[in-house]
């Protein structure tokens, strides 16, 4: 592993630590609001994720690419249906009927 590996990893580790410890610390009631915020970041990502497919050299790396899409593309299409559920639920009684479940 070279210098730039290392520190990549090292990034990578304090972030993964980091956003553990300020989501263990987020109340239950605010989760569903942050998470309906977490779409944009998400579509950013799907976005990052289809730019370095593209210029990839490898097929490895394009397996990988298109797996992260999907990936993407599941969290950005779940996170909306969460949230929309969600608003579902402060609305008053007529303008919730016939919307489903």
């Amino acid at each position: 592993m070279t210098g730039l590996e290392g520190v990549l990893v090292l990034v990578f580790l304090v972030a993964a630590v980091l956003g553990y410890k300020l989501i263990k610390a987020v109340p239950s009631l605010l989760h569903t609001p942050l998470m309906s915020g977490m779409n944009a970041l998400s579509g950013i990502t799907i976005l990052g994720m289809i730019t370095v497919t593209a210029f990839s050299q490898s097929v490895l790396a394009r397996l990988v690419g298109m797996l992260g899409i999907i990936a993407a593309v599941i969290n950005v299409v779940a996170g909306f249906g969460v949230t929309d559920r969600m608003l579902r639920m402060f609305k008053g009684g007529k303008e919730a009927v016939g919307k489903g479940s």
